[in-house]
């Protein structure tokens, strides 16, 4: 699968151009401010790092960034019809999807991983900040992969997106356990807890299942993906 740089620029330019770009900023500095504001008054690390960094970081900035971005790089063009211009070049729908999701894995990794390195390194240390921001990055590509998916079958996939965050993750990931083997969030902390064990993580997930999951959801997500824009008439319609 080869990287097309043409489409990888059109689609940054297209993402940080419009206004939705704006959104991305609001929850990394929540997170660094009240983890400074933590640290400076002298609260006890124990009691406001796993509430920050997991309830926080990885629960809602880290899925959140992740959906807007990932629903971005290829819904917008589908609402505004900009999308038929690309699909009538002579590219192929993965040459399309792979850029677009390498932008959005970027982007998204960028934008949650130092707001968590940050609050790692304040919480405890610097290698804290680094194995969160690892976990962040390898999360930002599972979610890249599905919530780029979602814009493709939805046609309102930051809804539907918010839905899966909130009650598939949020919810029922705290209340049933069977349903953490399907949370991207529940492998972040498994990656981040693997890194570098800490009292302020606890993983649920072991890491083989953690990697192999990992794996089959991205790579899963990515081949529908394609072939779902291979389906795409020129009225860029989703179902």
């Amino acid at each position: 699968m080869l990287f097309n740089p043409t489409i990888a620029w059109m689609t940054a330019r297209g993402l940080f151009g419009r206004r939705r770009f704006l959104l991305l900023f609001p929850l990394p500095l929540l997170l660094v401010a009240l983890a400074v504001f933590a640290r400076v008054s002298g609260i006890n690390a124990g009691d406001w790092g796993p509430l920050v960094i997991n309830g926080l970081g990885i629960a809602v900035l880290l899925p959140v960034t992740a959906l807007i971005v990932g629903t971005g790089v290829l819904g917008s063009e589908i609402d505004d019809g900009t999308i038929v211009h690309i699909l009538t070049k002579p590219l192929s729908r993965a040459e399309i999807v792979w850029a677009k999701f390498l932008v959005a894995s970027g982007v998204t990794a960028l934008t949650a991983a130092i707001p968590l390195y940050v609050g790692g390194v304040l919480v405890q240390d610097f290698r804290f900040g680094l194995a969160l921001a690892g976990a962040a990055a390898i999360g930002s590509v599972i979610y890249s992969a599905v919530f780029l998916l979602l814009s493709l079958l939805s046609r309102r996939p930051v809804l539907v997106g918010l839905l899966y965050v909130l009650i598939w993750e949020g919810l029922l990931g705290n209340l049933v356990s069977g349903t953490r083997v399907l949370s991207i969030g529940q492998y972040t902390v498994t990656y981040a807890d693997r890194f570098l064990p800490t009292e302020y993580l606890t993983a649920n997930v072991s890491l083989p299942v953690t990697i192999v999951m990992s794996v089959i959801v991205t790579v899963l997500c990515l081949l529908y993906a394609v072939f779902r824009l291979r389906s795409f008439t020129a009225s860029s319609e989703t179902s």
